[in-house]
């Protein structure tokens, strides 16, 4: 099994990967900065994974019309089992989570 990665070992990656994307698109980091309305420290520290608030990671994500990689961490599934089963019978889809009881709080 693989180990997990840390939270700062995202940031690092994810940040590469924003710069790898770019590079490839040719752009300069003033460039995108200003096409994303962010600053140009916002990201550079987002490419070297120097911590960056997710704001600024969707907004570069969006100015290099890579909004796929958003779409991609949960694709919208064709058709749900589960709603269809609740659709079958009348429930309706949960839009909270359910109250918790004192049994499941102490745990």
């Amino acid at each position: 099994m693989m180990a997990r990665l840390s939270p700062a070992d995202w940031e690092v990656r994810l940040g590469e990967q924003v710069r790898r994307a770019r590079l490839y698109a040719d752009i300069d980091q003033v460039s995108l900065a200003r096409k994303a309305n962010v600053s140009v420290r916002a990201l550079a520290n987002l490419e070297k994974g120097h911590g960056s608030r997710l704001r600024t990671l969707i907004r570069v994500i969006r100015a290099l019309d890579r909004e796929d990689w958003l779409d991609s961490l949960e694709p919208a599934p064709e058709f749900s089992p589960i709603a269809l089963l609740r659709a079958r019978e009348g429930q309706r889809e949960p839009k909270r989570v359910a109250r918790r009881t004192n049994e499941s709080k102490r745990h």
